[in-house]
């Protein structure tokens, strides 16, 4: 089967799995990865022949972009220690633990190569997160804490993997360079990403075609990537700050790029999950091929990598449940108790950033050996991702619902009714300040028009449907009825012009409270999202 075809196909799968995990209310990534480890084992379907280096390109850029989108700057602002100790700390003790474990497994095995694998199994993968997680009624606190934690910990362990990497080849030791390329990674990946979004957006405001700016988001993420990597920074970093200042500075204008741009996100970000995971699961079959009759003490050792790593992991949820009670807990800390500490270390998913660096190993050294272990490496790092994605994947909703961890519908409904009604107050406040001298409406017309809008603003419905009244029956034959037809006539449109000028600056301040919110400490930028979706829809229907 050539590439093209089984990309068609993973992508018509995937498609076809997200309602085959609504129904089963299974996540329907991991279904997709168990699906292609299936059809990887049919005869004549081939995992496809890519380049190991340009899996992490291809699709790491767009899906971070994705994520990171839903975020805001104020989320790690507030959570910085977290990031800190998540994305830096967690993620050197997981590769330090991982290390010292594979060298006990495997006698003689270099320690630069054993921590290079430490490195591709340390970080949970946010898009991994983000698919199982989302749609099971995961308090948003837990979310946001482990995306937060995603978007960031590649970048640990792509400067601690190449340093491993380069000493394994070369048989020199890694010393204090690392930490200045480690650092370098981060300020260089800011630097790139901010200059980024600032291009984009300058490029962005000059482009007329409402469908335009979202190619444009399409292409920047991987133009970021590829730019922090030619500077050796962090191509992660790069694409997370680009889309956070990106989202940050969105004008309350913006209406119908942000509709548009929305509807195009989603549809690239399943297409590109979809492949993404397919491809986990095909390259499956290469690694067990690998693996020939030593499979069984490989997926051993795996298995008690994989423990080491979930252990790790769960040390690491009770010391952040211990400080959490004793700084006393800010409104969003996490975890808060014992059962979230569980969920939170049951969640540390890996996914496509764990086999891109796996399969990224390099066949060789630098006097032509081949490299130390490589097959049981592969095998160890995609045996953790199995175990620490498809088991929690198909447990998590039962572990939710068995440990009360699941936050109920009327929690999302409660904080979008609050931000909504200050979007109420705002178009009210709008209405009452309005210069109706300026705008033509002082006049009965005017007067009538204001206390309609200010009725269903009121209302919070966003004024649906437009102005009222109706022009009666049609004209008559007689002049006199023509031409009473035609006052009707034109004083409804003169109302519909007010309506819809008046409508369009108090629309235009809901929306402004809401992208305000958005940035403010305890506002959930998802649910500032979706009120901000509905003002956008009823934006848009009011100029039509």
């Amino acid at each position: 089967m050539t590439v093209l075809a089984l990309v068609v196909a993973a992508l018509l799968v995937g498609v076809v799995l997200v309602g085959v995990g609504d129904r089963l209310r299974l996540p329907w990534p991991v279904l997709l990865v168990l699906v292609g480890a299936g059809a990887a084992f049919v005869p004549g379907v081939d995992a496809p022949q890519f380049d190991p280096e340009l899996i992490l390109p291809l699709f790491l850029p767009p899906l971070l972009f994705a994520t990171a989108q839903r975020a805001s700057w104020t989320v790690f602002r507030e959570r910085w220690r977290s990031v800190l100790f998540l994305a830096v700390l967690l993620v050197a003790v997981t590769i330090a633990a991982v290390g010292a474990t594979v060298v006990w497994l495997v006698p003689g095995i270099a320690i630069g190569a054993a921590l290079a694998i430490g490195a591709a199994v340390a970080p949970p993968d946010p898009v991994a997160v983000e698919a199982v997680a989302g749609p099971l009624r995961m308090p948003r606190r837990l979310v946001s804490v482990l995306q937060s934690e995603g978007l960031f910990n590649d970048a640990t362990a792509l400067v601690v993997f190449q340093a491993a990497i380069a000493a394994t080849v070369s048989g020199e030791p890694a010393g204090a360079g690392t930490l200045l390329k480690l650092v370098w990674a981060a300020v260089g990946a800011v630097l790139v990403g901010l200059a980024a979004a600032w291009l984009a957006g300058r490029l962005a405001d000059r482009l007329t075609d409402p469908v335009a700016p979202s190619a444009l988001t399409l292409v920047l993420p991987f133009a970021v990537y590829l730019a922090a990597d030619a500077l050796s920074a962090s191509g992660v970093i790069a694409v997370v700050v680009a889309a956070l200042q990106t989202r940050q500075r969105a004008s309350a204008d913006d209406v119908e790029q942000r509709l548009t741009g929305g509807a195009f996100w989603n549809v690239v970000e399943m297409l590109v999950t979809a492949a993404a995971f397919a491809l986990i699961g095909l390259e499956l079959r290469a690694v067990v091929a690998d693996a020939g009759a030593g499979l069984g003490g490989m997926v051993a050792d795996a298995a008690v990598v994989a423990v080491v790593v979930i252990a790790v992991r769960a040390v690491w949820a009770l010391v952040a449940l211990v400080v959490v009670r004793r700084r006393g807990g800010a409104e969003l800390a996490a975890p808060r108790t014992g059962a979230e500490a569980a969920v939170l270390t049951w969640s540390g998913m890996r996914g496509l950033a764990t086999l891109a660096l796996a399969l990224a190993l390099p066949r060789v050294t630098a006097d032509g050996s081949p490299f130390p272990f490589r097959t049981e490496l592969v095998i160890i790092a995609a045996g953790v991702l199995v175990a620490t994605l498809v088991l929690p994947g198909l447990t998590l909703p039962l572990l939710l619902r068995w440990l009360g961890v699941q936050e109920g519908e009327e929690v999302g409904r409660d904080a979008e009714q609050r931000l909504a009604g200050r979007a109420r107050r705002a178009a009210l406040t709008e209405l009452a300040g309005l210069d109706r001298g300026a705008l033509g409406l002082d006049d009965g017309v005017g007067e009538e028009v204001l206390g309609e809008l200010r009725a269903r603003f009121a209302r919070l419905g966003a004024g649906e449907g437009g102005p009222g009244g109706g022009m009666g029956g049609a004209p008559g034959d007689d002049a006199a009825d023509r031409a009473d037809y035609e006052r009707r006539l034109e004083a409804l449109r003169r109302r519909r012009d007010q309506w819809n000028r008046v409508q369009s600056l108090a629309l235009a301040a809901a929306r402004r409270e809401v992208l305000a919110a958005r940035s403010e400490p305890g506002v959930d930028p998802e649910v500032a999202d979706r009120v901000l979706r509905r003002l956008d829809v009823r934006s848009m229907a009011s100029l039509r």
